[in-house]
């Protein structure tokens, strides 16, 4: 396999009863109401299709902060060598998921740990690619509403910037310490701090509660494409839709 270099290690990929407040509709309640799962995976190489996840780090954000000791960490048995250019990347290796959980086990987990939350991701179309191949196995749906901080970044800086997860940190003055740096949990928690920051940036361009900054991440589909489904009557999620 290829060397995969910190930069490309993410490629661009083509193609939610949350708050138990039921007089509101998911889609209109306003972000700082609303509970974040944040996650990133770490797999053991960049095609979804037939690659495997080899952990999985999640933290929750509610009410606009990142609630301490709410997160989700765990290695994950990919059932196959890691490729030595991918443990080069992230640091996992045969050695640490021996013995771990299998995905469908590992996946099986996450899905509860964010069953009462809105899925936040960067660059979500490559994890949940992973996730959702496996559904079946875990015996779950994902059938969360899910934000993309790629093009959260897009909306409120425009698309012509980059938007790696190093240089949307860099643009809200966010450190990822270099050790935690494409782990996990680690790049999880980098995302859920650009999240906090940028939801005040968002309601103050009039963007307030979820349909409204899904609308706008939509936009931008031809930079990253919005992974939530669309109703019939032009809404953005319902619960139980089908994904």
């Amino acid at each position: 396999m290829a060397e995969i270099s910190p930069e490309a290690a993410r490629p661009l990929i083509f193609d939610f009863d949350l708050l138990d407040r039921p007089l509101l509709e998911i889609e209109d309640r306003p972000l700082k109401e609303l509970c974040f799962a944040v996650f990133d995976t770490e797999t053991t190489g960049l095609l979804p299709h037939k690659d495997e996840i080899v952990q999985i780090g999640a933290l929750r954000v509610l009410n606009g902060r990142l609630i301490e000791g709410e997160q989700f960490d765990t290695l994950v048995d990919p059932q196959r060598p890691i490729p030595e250019a991918s443990t080069r990347v992230h640091g996992v290796s045969d050695d640490m998921v021996r013995g771990a959980p299998v995905i469908a086990k590992a996946a099986a987990a996450f899905h509860l740990f964010a069953s009462d939350a809105v899925i936040v991701a960067h660059n979500a179309p490559f994890d949940m690619a992973f996730l959702r191949r496996h559904a079946a196995a875990a015996k779950v749906q994902w059938d969360h509403p899910i934000l993309d901080t790629v093009l959260l970044s897009a909306v409120l800086f425009g698309a012509s910037v980059p938007h790696t997860l190093d240089a949307l940190c860099d643009r809200l003055d966010i450190t990822i310490p270099t050790a935690l740096r494409h782990t996990a949990l680690g790049d999880a928690q980098a995302t859920a701090e650009a999240l906090v920051k940028m939801i005040p940036m968002l309601q103050a361009l009039g963007f307030d509660t979820l349909g409204e900054v899904i609308a706008q991440t939509r936009r931008h589909g031809r930079l990253l494409e919005d992974l939530n489904p669309v109703d019939n009557h032009g809404g953005t999620w319902q619960a139980g839709s089908k994904t």
